[in-house]
């Protein structure tokens, strides 16, 4: 897999992860253009970890990374160490990220990508959990991937969907803090 500046990525074998497609990337950072340089990103779910590398190859100074699988975390590192400048900082952590979401309470994310297996029950908790915790920066927007057949997304209170966007058999949400 290639990203930015056509780097060489590595990649699981077998279906337990299911990378970002490289349209879909592309579109997501042609969306958030401009807003990704100097930007904190929180990779949820993150499989390979293709979006982080992407947000730091474009100048993201902080990138942290979820997964549930040890596997793809040991692949991730070896990812995103490839990429990162030594000003960056990154993070990668193994566990449920229901879980670990209560860990970053009173930090902020200006992006937030989520891509969880399209049949999990993981889209509500996790948005709940990015609105409780208050993840997102005031300014800052999430993106979630999804199967198109399910283009009612989970809905909380604090967040509001700012535009969807389907691209073949992926659909993405994008949601921002609803204004004070």
């Amino acid at each position: 897999m290639r990203i930015y500046g056509n780097r060489q990525l590595k990649t699981l074998p077998g279906q337990e992860t299911r990378p970002t497609l490289a349209r879909v990337r592309e579109a997501v950072f042609n969306i958030w253009q401009g807003r990704i340089s100097d930007c904190r990103w929180l990779d949820l779910c993150a499989g390979t970890g293709s979006m982080g590398a992407e947000a730091l190859c474009r100048g993201a100074v902080r990138v942290v990374g979820i997964e549930k699988w040890g596997k793809a975390c040991a692949i991730i590192q070896e990812n995103w160490q490839q990429v990162a400048q030594p000003e960056q900082e990154w993070q990668v952590i193994q566990g449920d990220v229901v879980g670990k979401l209560k860990t970053f309470e009173g930090q902020q994310f200006d992006r937030i990508y989520f891509d969880p297996p399209y049949a999990s029950k993981l889209y509500q908790p996790v948005l709940e959990a990015i609105a409780y915790y208050q993840l997102l920066a005031e300014d800052g927007e999430l993106a979630v991937e999804h199967s198109p057949n399910k283009l009612t997304p989970p809905l909380v209170p604090t967040l509001e969907i700012c535009r969807q966007k389907v691209y073949g058999n992926t659909a993405l949400t994008f949601y921002r803090p609803l204004e004070s």
